[in-house]
Order: C-alpha cells, then sequence, then structure tokens
C-alpha cells in the first residue's frame, strides 16, 4: 500500500493524475498560516496527485487562484539500471549506472528528476533493454521505482 500525504497545491494545478517536483518553499512562505500544511511534502520529489479532498479555495500569496486540499503520493520514477540488478519486485538502494558517455536522449533516464543516490526504492516494472554500443560496461534495462 502507497502511502499518502494530504497537502496544497495551486488550484489550477490540482488535477488527479497530475505529477509534479515538489520545489520547496518561497519566500512568501514565511508570512502564510498554511504553510506546514503546503510545505509538508520532501524537496526535490516527484509526486501524484490521487484525489481532491475538497473544492474549497484557500488564499495563497504564491498561486493567484489559491490552492487547496489533495492527496499525493511519492511518483514512480523511470530510471536505467546494471540489467543484473533489474528484477521485478527487489528493494534496491538507488545508484545510477557508471558509464562512459550518456547520450543526450538518455540522461533524464541516468540522472531522473526525484531519484537521489541512495534512496531505498523497489523495481516495480521492467521495461526494455538499452542497447547503446560501448557506453557502459554491462547491459542496462529502463525500469520504474517506487520510492
Amino acid at each position: 500500500m502507497v502511502e499518502t500525504t494530504i497537502t496544497l497545491i495551486g488550484a489550477r494545478l490540482a488535477k488527479e493524475g497530475m505529477d509534479f517536483i515538489f520545489e520547496g518553499e518561497s519566500n512568501e512562505c514565511n508570512k502564510c498560516k498554511l504553510k506546514n500544511t503546503c510545505l509538508n511534502l520532501e524537496k526535490g520529489r516527484r509526486y501524484k496527485v490521487v484525489k481532491i479532498k475538497t473544492p474549497s479555495v484557500h488564499e495563497c500569496f504564491l498561486h493567484d487562484g489559491g490552492v487547496i486540499a489533495v492527496e499525493v503520493v511519492k511518483s514512480p520514477v523511470i530510471a536505467i539500471l546494471d540489467s543484473r540488478k533489474a528484477i521485478k519486485g527487489a528493494k534496491i538502494s538507488y545508484e545510477p549506472p557508471k558509464c562512459k558517455e550518456i547520450p543526450d536522449d538518455l540522461y533524464d533516464l541516468f540522472y531522473p528528476q526525484g531519484l537521489r543516490t541512495g534512496d531505498k526504492c523497489t523495481i516495480t516494472t521492467i521495461f526494455e533493454n538499452i542497447e547503446e554500443e560501448g557506453m557502459c560496461s554491462s547491459p542496462m534495462k529502463k525500469v520504474e521505482l517506487q520510492l
């Protein structure tokens, strides 16, 4: 069971299924009485809105349409792993592959936003092999990881 968190996000952004990366607080947040509810997520992590809690809009110094309460979960992250570690259901400590050169079109898979070295995650899906000649010392696979 994936753990949900209740937080506040911009009313115009709040749609079920929407993914976002929490960027942390702004200077404007210091004067807000709701900041503890808005700032209860982990900076730099990817989240997905799973439910709109209430349509009530609260004033916000940053979001001109105000904010509303939503339930979020940490979103799965698509990444590239050494194929020997790519086992569905395995619990791993994330380490980006060590490769000589990374093609620009694969960079976001080698260094995905919302995932850090040492993060504990579960491999939920195995996708295709990454077949770039001589890029890495061992074969790679594209996978989905859940924090």
